[in-house]
């Protein structure tokens, strides 16, 4: 089997990649991820994921190379990660009661043949109606200032959460590991 390379330093997508049980080793791209004029949210998160699995290519001339990007959509808006405490509140204040979408973008790019599979996974969260005393305590408790949409699915971020929908529930993590397999066994790779 080529070799597996995830382009992330994200432990969230590590801690996913390692389910799948196959060996692979992890390294961060270097790319911009500033949003273009007229680029639809679908369009951003394919791209950033062929661009950090491409970015790669030098480094790692035989791999199997994964890149993932997502971005949270609020109504029209895409919502990215918070960084602080003030921005996550009120990410979620403005979330609260509504619908929010999750697009991940995933890319499967083999270094030795060129050869780059691009896919846009979508997920859907339907949020609870939520004070601001209870969003203070969730935003106490897990501090999600890295994640998009300010919160973690994989965490209390549930709690959160009135419904949810989409094809894999993996992709909210940000990583979609049914798309992701199905682009492995493209490749030959035969999992476990």
């Amino acid at each position: 089997m080529q070799p597996l390379l995830l382009a992330s330093s994200s432990p969230y997508r590590r801690e996913l990649l390692d389910r799948l049980r196959l060996p692979f080793v992890c390294a961060s791209p270097d790319i911009d991820e500033s949003h273009r004029p007229d680029e639809s949210a679908t369009q951003l998160v394919r791209r950033l994921a062929q661009e950090k699995a491409m970015a790669l290519a030098t480094q790692f001339p035989n791999h199997l190379i994964i890149g993932s990007d997502q971005v949270a959509v609020l109504g029209d808006r895409i919502i990215g990660k918070p960084h602080t405490f003030e921005r996550a509140l009120e990410q979620l204040k403005a979330s609260s009661g509504k619908s929010v979408s999750f697009l991940t973008g995933l890319a499967l790019f083999n270094s030795r043949t060129g050869k780059c599979q691009v896919d846009c996974v979508p997920f859907t969260v339907h949020m609870r109606l939520l004070d601001d005393a209870h969003l203070r305590r969730y935003l106490q408790a897990e501090q999600p200032y890295d994640c998009a949409g300010s919160f973690k699915a994989e965490g209390l971020g549930v709690s959160l959460f009135q419904s949810t929908e989409g094809p894999d529930a993996t992709s909210l993590i940000g990583l979609p590991l049914i798309c992701l397999v199905d682009m492995l066994m493209n490749e030959g790779v035969e999992l476990p």
